[in-house]
């Protein structure tokens, strides 16, 4: 995902070397897994029009649990057709997003 090519996302050896207990998923595939919730959620992948977080813990591959992905609030009414969401990410319990947002078009 988005050419990251670190070798903790590919080879235990190094991860663990590096003081992970494993491989680490990419944050992307992480953030895109909250993008499929909130799609979901909207309806429609046209409906969500802006996706963002930070990528505040790892997730270990494999996680052996779900990354739990809830909509946490309605926080803004952008306009009267568009909702600003806070997104709510975890893998067994840790927050693995901060700041997670997204912006949606109700249709």
């Amino acid at each position: 995902a988005g050419g990251d090519q670190n070798p903790i996302h590919q080879d235990e050896e190094v991860a663990k070397a590096v003081g992970l207990p494993d491989v680490i998923a990419h944050g992307m595939l992480t953030m895109a897994l909250a993008g499929r919730y909130v799609t979901k959620w909207a309806g429609h992948s046209a409906a969500v029009t802006e996706i963002s977080s930070r990528f505040t813990k790892p997730v270990v591959v494999p996680a052996g649990v779900d990354v739990e992905i809830t909509i946490s609030a309605v926080i803004e009414e952008v306009s009267a057709r568009q909702v600003k969401l806070d997104i709510t990410a975890e893998c067994a319990g840790v927050k693995v997003l901060g700041m997670a947002k997204a912006t949606v078009s109700l249709l």
